[in-house]
């Protein structure tokens, strides 16, 4: 008898081989697959409030498609809570501390950038310190300096802590940074001062990071929760995040069509503003280089 040589297992180097360019033939569509999967998984709380808000609460957990639609539940909820209000304190609450985030980021990040003082390495080594401090962390102290100033329960006193942006100041002075020093000597040959220096050089420049910046930082003092919750007593000061939380308590008793659709009255700014200008959204964070 005679032995036989069996054949080379394709799950060796050369099997491996073969099988590698249909693999990588396969991958686009896995990776398409893998991106539908997540934007479902992430628009489906969205497509489940819509769903419930404009259909009775008997439908709330039923999906059926022949249910009627309604928008009952939008006049329920606008009556119910001072909702109007809640979103006038809102957008004072977002322009006054994105104004204040960008006048004192700006003038903080020309002076890191361009400008030579004693400790400057030092105070901007403190202001990188402040990235890696959670905000909730100084809860406890900024609301004992709060009632200090007699700012508890108001907009003002919600808006102050944040006001200093360690984040906008990093960013801008970053951005200043790759601004060329020849643009410097040719302004000042022209007899600009440091003010039109950075009136008519730096910030024009800068205008994409200025926008990028102001999206982060409206969406995210939006939706902020926990600070207002704390300082905010009444509804003078309440904003959105708060009033609806009130609204959803079981005080107000627990009916999904109308808290969905109070959701969907909070959250409608900012999602007509995105779809609006989701372009220059896109563009301005590619410009700026946000990730």
């Amino acid at each position: 008898m005679t032995a036989t040589t069996p054949p080379l297992s394709p799950a060796g180097p050369a099997g491996l081989r073969h099988r590698l360019p249909r693999l990588v033939a396969r991958l686009p569509r896995l990776v398409d697959l893998g991106a539908w999967l997540l934007a479902f998984i992430w628009a489906a709380p969205l497509l489940y409030a819509v769903w419930t808000a404009f259909h009775p609460g008997a439908y709330a957990t039923r999906f059926d498609l022949t249910a009627p639609l309604t928008l009952d539940n939008f006049r329920a909820a606008w009556e119910a809570a001072p909702f109007p209000r809640y979103m006038l304190n809102t957008m004072m609450l977002v322009t006054g501390t994105l104004a204040g985030q960008l006048v004192i980021g700006t003038l903080a990040a020309f002076a890191f950038a361009r400008l030579q003082f004693p400790g400057r390495n030092l105070l901007f080594l403190g202001v990188l310190v402040q990235l890696t401090i959670m905000p909730d962390v100084l809860i406890v102290q900024n609301y004992a300096t709060l009632e200090k100033l007699s700012l508890v329960d108001t907009i003002t006193g919600i808006a102050i802590p944040y006001v200093a942006s360690a984040f906008g100041i990093f960013l801008l002075r970053q951005t200043f940074m790759t601004i060329p020093k020849e643009l410097d000597d040719a302004a000042r040959l022209e007899g600009c001062s440091l003010a039109g220096l950075l009136r008519r050089v730096y910030i024009p420049l800068a205008k994409p990071v200025y926008v990028a910046y102001g999206l982060v930082s409206i969406s995210h003092h939006w939706n902020n929760f926990l600070w207002p919750l704390v300082v905010a007593r009444s509804v003078e000061t309440r904003p959105l995040t708060v009033g609806l939380a009130v609204f959803a308590s079981t005080d107000q008793g627990i009916d999904w069509s109308i808290i969905t659709a109070a959701t969907l009255l909070s959250a409608a700014p900012l999602l007509i503003a995105f779809l609006i200008f989701q372009r220059a959204f896109v563009q301005s964070f590619m410009r700026a280089g946000i990730k």
